[in-house]
């Protein structure tokens, strides 16, 4: 990845821009989770990897930074238990794993059930004994088949997803984000992620990481340089309780983006499912102060 020097770096608006226009715009929904939403639909940003990793800088998340990259890195390997998720350092899906979630799904304690991101990134099901892993073809079809349009994953089981009268998932939670689309241009690797919905103030930056932190694998195994990571939130929202906290944000000036890079035990990892947290280092991070926001499980 070749960033440029920090001080030729653009600070980034868009992510504050986003919280603004969902202020501004959004449409006030109820929800299952309790307070409602300000709502906006079909939201899209675009990051130039070489003006810097899409790490937000209107507050400070160095902090928990490596943790949403331990838990792709946990999907990637499959994981659908808490025990399996924390052996990977995510130590915060107990809410989605209570006895009550587990119970009403037929699902043993403990386990967030194959139709979550674990379970369809590593073991979507198939016609075959073993369940197809997603991740390792994707490394293996940018290798062979670079100039394809079908470089494709996706979470979504649909069966395991089903929900209304007499209908049980296969998870405790339906899968937030996680299509990722693939291109290779002129030599040069851009990333799409699709998410169907996003809490802008607390989720969505884990997710800005952790997928951007994907490019950076993929050029690690293809040798395509990362070039652009977009984001899209089909469901971009913003939770009544959050709103006094995302003001403040909106209110701070702008900052660079930071570096991130494999460090040199990054750069020896040579299978996607190897890939751990400790292997990203961060540089160059100057955000605004750390604050709390209320999460909705």
């Amino acid at each position: 990845m070749s960033y440029a020097s920090v001080d030729l770096r653009t600070p980034d608006t868009q992510y504050r821009d986003l919280l603004a226009r969902i202020l501004d715009q959004g449409e006030k929904v109820p929800t299952r989770q309790g307070p409602y939403a300000l709502t906006l639909l079909q939201q899209t940003m675009r990051f130039d990897l070489a003006n810097g990793f899409p790490m937000i800088t209107e507050r400070s998340v160095q902090s928990f930074w490596h943790k949403p990259i331990g838990e792709l890195c946990a999907f990637i390997n499959g994981a659908t238990t808490l025990d399996e998720l924390r052996a990977f350092g995510c130590d915060w899906w107990d809410d989605w794993a209570t006895e009550e979630k587990t119970t009403k799904r037929d699902l043993p304690p403990g386990d967030i059930g194959p139709g979550s991101y674990g379970g369809a990134f590593h073991d979507f099901p198939t016609g075959e004994a073993a369940g197809f892993d997603q991740f390792k073809h994707l490394v293996e079809q940018i290798g062979e088949l670079p100039g394809d349009r079908t470089h494709f994953v996706s979470p979504w089981i649909p069966q395991y997803q089903v929900r209304g009268h007499g209908k049980v998932p296969k998870t405790t939670i339906a899968p937030c984000h996680g299509w990722v689309h693939v291109r290779v241009l002129n030599g040069r690797l851009h990333l799409h992620m699709f998410q169907r919905s996003g809490d802008v103030p607390v989720g969505v930056p884990a997710n800005m990481i952790q997928y951007a932190a994907l490019a950076l694998m993929l050029e690690q195994l293809t040798d395509f340089e990362a070039a652009t990571y977009y984001h899209t939130i089909s469901d971009a929202h913003i939770y009544e309780d959050q709103t006094e906290q995302v003001r403040a944000m909106v209110a701070r000036e702008p900052r660079r983006l930071p570096t991130v890079h494999l460090n040199d035990a990054g750069r020896r990892v040579n299978d996607i499912h190897d890939f751990r947290a400790e292997h990203f280092d961060l540089g160059d991070y100057d955000p605004h102060p750390a604050m709390s926001i209320s999460v909705s499980p």
